[in-house]
């Protein structure tokens, strides 16, 4: 019944999932022929959906070469993230492969096969993975070799230190998710779907990645904790409690929500770099890749936003609503809107008596200045009183139905860290 409850308050969600799952998701993410492919191009995407839930899909959405382009990007980065991760692989081991790693692209035969994690399918066969990269143009080749180790410095760098200053925050964000961002960037301009100027702007394809990963970082506190991660900035939490576990105790749950806001206001102030960056982009497909999880973020923060629940469990959008936001965000003037309506409902929840009211309250003037939302904020939100009353009754006819439907969604709406 709570199932019911939530969607005869969101009736919309009811429509846009049935459309979603209907045949609409398609228009967002093609279907992708296979057939076509070579052996080894179709067990790279078997690895693919294998190990990402979230961007798999949209992965095989782009258009042409850049597709595949993508795809490789994702598994060698994938490979080297499962190195990192990997806890039964001795420093003294560690370092020196993240350094090398990118190295490993130009050795047909290299591969690891010791790997303890999850993922491990994608160093047990790098040389598949590795023969599809040489397989690529040269173009494709050297952003991807670049990036792969230059990201590899960057988490050799972090492993034995902990975040500090939030400069090392922003440092930390760009090696991780930064550079992919970048990377990402580079290869858009390098297909020729998108001018130039993407891939050249790196401080604004830094902020795409870095406003994705601090938003991970800011919802999965209570994750991390539970498994002897910490990623939120010591010169931020330390006002606010002695050890950043203290947060999590429930009579320190007053300051851990002002901690939270702090880090939130901050995350917010890449939003107007994000709706600069995707105004500039041409081909549908790209906008498609980039806007999704951008919007999803924008989302996931408002939910947080002064969320003591993000201390106790997990805080995640509704399956309905991160659909409606799939289907919406294919133009920039419907990001703008969708900007702009989840910053007024971070507005609407800031404390007077919040440290970083004022802050959030700047951050949040220039994202209204940048939004301009105009006339898509009704068409978001504009449902016929006849559209409403049919859709709450299809809820309360069929809601164990769609229960069962929505779990149908989780592959193309559930987030994932990097």
């Amino acid at each position: 019944m709570e199932l019911l409850r939530k969607w005869l308050g969101h009736p919309e969600d009811i429509y846009n999932l049935l459309r979603f799952k209907m045949g609409g998701y398609r228009a967002v993410m093609p279907r992708m022929d296979t057939d076509s492919l070579g052996c080894g191009l179709r067990t790279c995407y078997r690895y693919l959906n294998q190990t990402s839930r979230s961007f798999a899909a949209v992965i095989q959405a782009l258009d042409g070469e850049l597709r595949h382009a993508v795809c490789i990007f994702y598994l060698v980065l994938r490979a080297l993230d499962t190195v990192e991760d990997d806890m039964s692989i001795p420093l003294d081991v560690k370092v020196p492969m993240l350094h090398e790693f990118h190295s490993h692209l130009y050795q047909p035969d290299w591969k690891y096969t010791e790997s303890k994690e999850k993922d491990r399918q994608v160093l047990e066969d790098f040389p598949t993975i590795s023969m599809e990269f040489r397989n690529l143009s040269k173009v494709y080749q050297d952003v991807i070799s670049d990036i792969c180790h230059k990201m590899g410095v960057g988490m050799a760098e972090f492993l034995e230190k902990k975040v500090d200053s939030q400069h090392e925050w922003d440092k930390y964000c760009h090696y991780v998710a930064g550079l992919v961002g970048i990377g990402l960037s580079r290869l858009f301009s390098a297909s020729e779907l998108e001018d130039s100027i993407v891939g050249q702007d790196t401080d604004l394809a830094n902020s795409m990645g870095l406003f994705l990963q601090k938003t991970n970082i800011i919802r999965d506190y209570l994750e991390d904790q539970m498994e002897g991660r910490e990623f939120w900035p010591r010169e931020v939490w330390s006002r606010y409690a002695k050890k950043l576990s203290d947060l999590a105790k429930p009579e320190n749950i007053d300051v851990a929500v002002q901690c939270l806001n702090e880090l939130i206001t901050n995350a917010l102030h890449h939003v107007p770099d994000v709706l600069t960056y995707l105004s500039r982009l041409k081909n549908q497909s790209v906008f498609n890749f980039c806007a999704i999880p951008q919007v999803m973020a924008i989302a996931t923060l408002a939910a947080c936003y002064n969320n003591q629940q993000v201390f106790r469990g997990v805080v995640k959008i509704r399956k309905g609503q991160a659909v409606t936001l799939m289907m919406d965000a294919t133009n920039i003037k419907a990001v703008k809107a969708i900007m702009y309506q989840y910053v007024e409902e971070i507005y609407q929840k800031i404390p007077s008596t919040d440290p970083s009211s004022n802050k959030t309250q700047q951050v949040i003037a220039s994202i209204r200045a940048a939004s301009l939302p105009g006339s898509p904020m009704a068409s978001r939100h504009h449902y016929s009183p006849i559209y409403l009353s049919c859709a709450m009754l299809l809820a309360a006819l069929s809601w164990q139905y769609l229960s069962t439907l929505s779990q149908a969604t989780e592959e193309f709406v559930q987030a994932e860290k990097n």
